[in-house]
């Protein structure tokens, strides 16, 4: 599961499988699971064995693929009738994010443009698809790295939020992937990591792929990003994203927002990273878009051990919104969009 010794977070195996990193076992344990159909995926999905925005839109297309081999049908019409009815029970599985919705729609779109040819072909076409779009993510961020890396200087101090690296795409990352580009001109950087609660992406997950990378990374409790940038200890901020729209309005991890407030406050540049797959500019503001609540034991527990008083209450909306206004500029892998933010995501979004 490595690419150049950058780590793979899942791929479709000559066997017809998915095969999968368990993201819930990091940092202890690397685990990998063998998804062998469509339910095995869309579990995966939502109890975040996969997740971050890329990756579940490459696991959605690939969940979609494994239907189609089990879909029995006569003709195209109730192939596409059960294919689409999989397509929407999957698309309930994580509703933020949008690039799961993309995957899903351009296997849908797949499906549409073979449908003269005969099931197993589609079936076949239909594999090609979500393997291309593995693919085509891993160079997106790649390029996202390139239009990004001028934005962190030589010895610059990154704070970064969640995890946009390797394990939230295909591979290399959006937000890790422009820090990772930086390293690669031969920058040095060194990043701060929140532990991001309640599910500790940033502690689990970003730390080990930056300690696997070399990169110099100290990890801090969320609460602790002020008290660095108040210290001038902090140079900017990279985050991803999970749905941006038109308006350039952010939705990302819970605590995205306050880091956004803060880097304003002190005057520290705030850049979101993300492939044009995570624009919806069918919104129109971030006011739209559906936040994820999770279940509450993700905030009162850790690791099945209480870490609240029991009957006690407790709120988990897993995800924020960023105004436009607190964010510098949103690198994509098409080019890097500046306020007026529905004009140059609008641009961007028309580039073949």
């Amino acid at each position: 599961m490595r690419r150049s010794g950058l780590f793979q977070t899942i791929e479709w195996t000559a066997a017809d499988t998915v095969r999968l990193i368990d993201q819930r076992r990091l940092p202890v344990e690397e685990v990998y699971v063998e998804c062998r159909d469509f339910a095995a995926v869309a579990n995966a999905i939502k109890t975040m064995q996969i997740r971050g925005a890329p990756a579940i839109g490459v696991a959605g297309a690939m969940a979609l693929a494994l239907a189609a081999r089990a879909i029995r049908a006569s003709s195209f019409d109730e192939f596409f009738r059960e294919f689409s009815r999989l397509g929407e029970e999957l698309l309930h599985t994580r509703p933020t994010a949008v690039n799961l919705a993309w995957g899903i729609d351009r296997m849908k779109r797949s499906a549409e443009k073979n449908r003269n040819l005969p099931i197993g072909e589609i079936v076949q076409a239909l594999i090609k698809e979500a393997r291309e779009i593995r693919e085509e993510d891993i160079r997106q961020n790649m390029a996202m790295g390139e239009h990004g890396k001028g934005f962190i200087a030589d010895g610059a101090a990154i704070l970064t939020h969640c995890n946009a690296g390797a394990l939230a795409t295909a591979g290399y990352g959006t937000a890790l992937g422009v820090i990772r580009a930086a390293r690669a001109a031969g920058k040095r950087v060194s990043v701060w990591v929140d532990e991001t609660r309640p599910f500790l992406q940033g502690a689990r997950l970003t730390a080990w792929e930056l300690h696997q990378d070399g990169i110099p990374v100290t990890l801090i409790a969320d609460s602790m990003a002020g008290h660095l940038m108040q210290r001038g200890r902090v140079d900017l901020v990279v985050v991803g994203a999970d749905r941006i729209a038109r308006n350039g309005d952010v939705a990302n991890k819970i605590g995205t927002y306050s880091l956004a407030v803060l880097a304003k406050e002190h005057g520290i540049p705030f850049y979101v990273a993300a492939p044009i797959s995570t624009l919806d500019l069918s919104l129109k503001s971030g006011e739209e878009i559906p936040i994820e609540e999770r279940s509450p034991e993700e905030v009162t527990t850790w690791a099945g051990i209480q870490t609240a008083p029991a009957g006690v209450s407790a709120a988990n909306p897993v995800f924020d919104v960023t105004p436009a206004r607190y964010i510098t500029a949103i690198i994509t892998d098409r080019g890097v969009a500046r306020p007026p933010y529905d004009a140059s995501l609008k641009e961007l979004a028309s580039r073949a």
